[in-house]
């Protein structure tokens, strides 16, 4: 499937407009990988740790907007967006979320 942040596909031609297809995740981090990556932030290192969490996030979220989109028969997915927040739980740790949107379309060459 084609996945695109244009809102057209260049050498193809949109045949058919399916609608709006999102996917999101919501990953939450342990206390200790929170605390770990305030340090490393205070120093000015990488958190590898939130890193692979984005990571998982993103894809997650993306595969589930792809689900949706050939769940209604689309072969491609254009002006796609990922949102990206962080929410702090009741606990004192923090989650992610990590939202993906955009239009499900049947395109031609």
């Amino acid at each position: 499937m084609l996945v695109v942040t244009t809102p057209v596909l260049e050498g193809y031609r949109i045949t058919n407009y399916l609608g709006l297809v999102t996917g999101d995740a919501i990953l939450g981090a342990n206390v200790f990988k929170d605390f770990l990556a305030s340090v490393r932030d205070v120093v000015g290192g990488r958190s590898a740790a939130y890193e692979r969490e984005l990571q998982r996030a993103k894809q997650h979220a993306l595969d589930e907007m792809l689900n949706e989109a050939k769940g209604l028969g689309a072969n491609a997915v254009i002006g796609v967006d990922l949102d990206f927040e962080s929410i702090r739980g009741g606990g004192g740790g923090s989650m992610l979320m990590v939202c993906a949107a955009g239009t499900a379309v049947i395109v031609e060459e």
